[in-house]
């Protein structure tokens, strides 16, 4: 009940925050779609665990704000790179991965694709490998180096 009271307050701010508009009709409206569908979420199942993790907002905030500044630094790099004009040399290689709950495995993988210059291409879940591509060199020390696995093991509640 405390997950889908949690979906039902972000999908009513998320309504509000995109409205900008704040009457009493709308925000109404707002409310019962937010309700409608948080209800629908504890019966489909997308407001599980899996599907909305309250668990991890504290360690999200942790998380997020500093994959925005690895997007904003692999930008930069990735433009210098066009605007260099030289051909870089892309590889294809496997990296292993600690995550082990569906919710890490896929923000880890989600968090290479969204870094300019990386994209996950295969997860094997068994192996516990991902296939990446990497524009550069760089980007493929990056994603090796590893500090990127483990924030996403401690936003999964790992050390």
């Amino acid at each position: 009940m405390l997950r889908t009271l949690s979906l039902f307050v972000a999908l009513f701010a998320f309504w509000l925050l995109l409205s900008g508009h704040y009457t009493v009709w709308l925000i109404g409206a707002g409310a019962l779609v937010a309700a409608v569908v948080a209800a629908g979420g504890r019966r489909v199942g997308y407001g599980d665990r899996e599907g909305h993790p309250v668990e991890r907002i504290g360690t999200g905030l942790l998380y997020w704000p500093w994959l925005v500044v690895e997007i904003l630094k692999s930008s930069l790099d990735v433009t210098k790179v066009i605007l260099s004009g030289r051909t870089p040399e892309p590889r294809f290689f496997t990296v292993d991965f600690g995550p082990r709950t569906p919710v890490g495995i896929a923000t880890y993988a989600n968090s290479i694709t969204l870094t300019p210059g990386t994209i996950t291409v295969e997860v094997d879940p068994v192996d516990h490998r991902f296939r990446v591509h990497a524009l550069t060199a760089a980007g493929e020390a990056g994603v090796r180096e590893g500090g990127m696995d483990r924030r996403v093991r401690r936003f999964e509640g790992g050390r």
